[in-house]
């Protein structure tokens, strides 16, 4: 297939740039130029690759050298073995380990700038953090809505399988139930775990602060060494600040009244920010604000870096990227941006190591770009915060969007009209209210028993728990593939699962049972550096064909992790 364009005189034109001005010197039996051969040429990643004017025709080779011709001096012709030849352009090797920022991999002991988010109810499950963490990938267990005495045996089953990690527990924001995020935050130093995933923060609480000066201490050279790391995935600049600066004064203060920390750990967090690395999350699946990475991104870094100039930290504060990134080309752009890191999450959840059904996995890969929509929360319900989620295959979203409908109306489960109500009890719940509201005392009775006292003196607060039932069992019905509650399942996921699927259309990764979690990731990464040799070509003048301009995944990477 001709790879060179040509201009509307119908000479052949590979450069938009009429002076060459470098020379080739090598083998001319080493160039080619067929689309299978540069293809491959193209994908040795770990070769240099040069484009060489040999009679007109655009050679490919990854051997020998190239060197700039003189001011003034013109390439001469192709004049043997040794001879100079005219060089169109020249790209130097890139391997997906060079992308990034190079510190994110030292701190986390990983191979690429690349991690996975965590999705709550253990959809982030063990099975998938450790089959990342053994590939030299960073992967965040879903902890969120996880008790603690179930998340104690997963710490102990990381532990276990990744003595030497790396990977990481997500700590989520639950104003509703301060006492589940005391008692992940206990867990963690109980544990040990070093590396904690704050995401839906809404302002720093003090089990967060807790868990990060706990973890000062002073070495013997007077410097302060960070034992417990942050990385905040976030999409405010207000709260970005906040997770930028030192730990606040009055939380330290209190920290200090209750004698959690020391004076020397609160002195410690006087010179230290709260989190090491910063996940901007643009438009995600989950809790999202639904931002545009390409005016988020920026806006952080530049925050990032009037920070760093005020407080002078030793250890700047790395800026990621998450939220639409699912192909090669959305992780190339984020890198291209400044992202120290990406960050993927709702293609993983269409992996075979979620924590989810295979019914879910199949509405995942039939999804495309416009099938979701934003949904009302069940940990944040009553303060109105919302979730993208997926509608197509599910009556979920507008299911629950009527619910805090109600909500907003009435002030009680008994102010609903009772054909409201029947309706709720036929077509939501399945049952009486009544019944759930029992089911509900039990539940937080074991969970957190403030919840039902709270409940019994305010009615809306009873309602809110109620509706709370359908929303979180929503989620744990997907997880689960609950029969006879398919329309009802609750899948978080972003717009980014429609570029996913179409770039894997066509190939293996079609079907939902070859997805593994570091075979995507491996591709993602791979196509990330070949896309960047390719953008390299393309501003030497080079134009490529639709097919060697792409990257698909042909075959699994994944047994060339480690």
């Amino acid at each position: 297939m001709d790879i060179i364009q040509t201009s509307t005189s119908g000479n052949p034109v590979i450069s938009r740039y009429r002076s060459v001005n470098q020379n080739w010197n090598g083998d001319p039996a080493t160039l080619v130029f067929e689309e299978a051969e540069i293809a491959k040429i193209l994908l040795d990643l770990d070769k240099p690759v040069f484009v060489i004017d040999d009679h007109g025709r655009p050679g490919f080779t990854t051997h020998g050298r190239v060197a700039s011709v003189l001011d003034g001096e013109h390439p001469g012709e192709p004049n043997g073995k040794e001879g100079g030849y005219p060089a169109f352009a020249a790209v130097p090797s890139l391997q997906f380990e060079h992308l990034g920022d190079p510190e994110f991999m030292a701190a986390y002991q990983t191979r690429a700038a690349y991690a996975t988010g965590a999705m709550a109810h253990g959809i982030a499950s063990v099975e998938m953090v450790v089959a990342l963490g053994k590939a030299g990938l960073l992967g965040s267990f879903g902890s969120a809505g996880i008790v603690p005495a179930r998340l104690e045996g997963v710490l102990q089953s990381l532990q276990s399988a990744l003595p030497d990690g790396p990977y990481a527990v997500n700590l989520i924001y639950n104003p509703n139930e301060e006492a589940l995020e005391r008692g992940a935050v206990d867990l963690l130093l109980k544990y040990g775990i070093t590396v904690a995933e704050a995401s839906a923060y809404l302002d720093l609480s003090p089990s967060i602060v807790y868990y990060r000066v706990a973890g000062l201490s002073l070495a013997p050279d007077g410097s302060i060494q960070v034992k417990n790391r942050i990385i905040a995935k976030l999409s405010r600049k207000e709260l970005a600040t906040k997770f930028m600066s030192p730990a606040p004064e009055g939380l330290l203060s209190r920290l200090l009244e209750e004698k959690k920390i020391t004076p020397q750990q609160a002195e410690l967090a006087r010179h230290v920010p709260m989190a090491d690395d910063i996940t901007v999350e643009a438009d995600s699946g989950g809790h999202t604000d639904n931002r545009p990475l390409v005016s988020l991104l920026p806006t952080m870094l530049a925050l990032r870096d009037e920070i760093q100039q005020k407080y002078q930290y030793r250890q700047r504060i790395r800026v990621g990227a998450a939220g639409g990134i699912s192909t090669p080309n959305a992780a190339l752009a984020a890198f291209m941006m400044g992202a120290a890191y990406v960050v993927t999450g709702s293609v993983n959840q269409a992996c075979v190591e979620a924590g989810t059904s295979d019914h879910t996995r199949k509405l995942l890969a039939q999804a495309s770009m416009a099938d979701v929509m934003m949904a009302p929360s069940a940990d944040m319900f009553e303060l109105g915060v919302k979730v993208q989620v997926l509608k197509s295959g599910t009556l979920f979203p507008m299911r629950a969007t009527k619910l805090y409908e109600l909500y907003s109306r009435y002030n009680s489960i008994d102010e609903i009209p009772a054909d409201e109500r029947e309706k709720l009890e036929k077509q939501i719940f399945k049952r009486e209210l009544n019944d759930i509201w029992e089911e509900t005392e039990r539940f937080f009775m074991e969970r957190d028993p403030a919840q039902i006292q709270r409940a019994n003196q305010n009615p809306k607060r009873k309602m809110a728990l109620i509706f709370r039932w359908y929303l979180g069992l929503s989620s744990r019905w997907s997880n689960s593939g609950e029969k006879g509650r398919e329309m009802d399942y609750q899948i978080w996921c972003g717009p980014s699962i429609g570029p996913f699927n179409d770039w894997t259309r066509g190939t293996y990764l079609e079907t939902p049972a070859n997805r593994h979690v570091v075979d995507v990731a491996l591709h993602i990464l791979t196509g990330s550096a070949y896309l960047y040799r390719i953008q390299a070509l393309r501003l030497q003048g080079i134009e490529l064909s639709p097919t060697l301009s792409s990257y698909r995944p042909s075959s699994p990477l994944a047994g060339q992790a480690g």
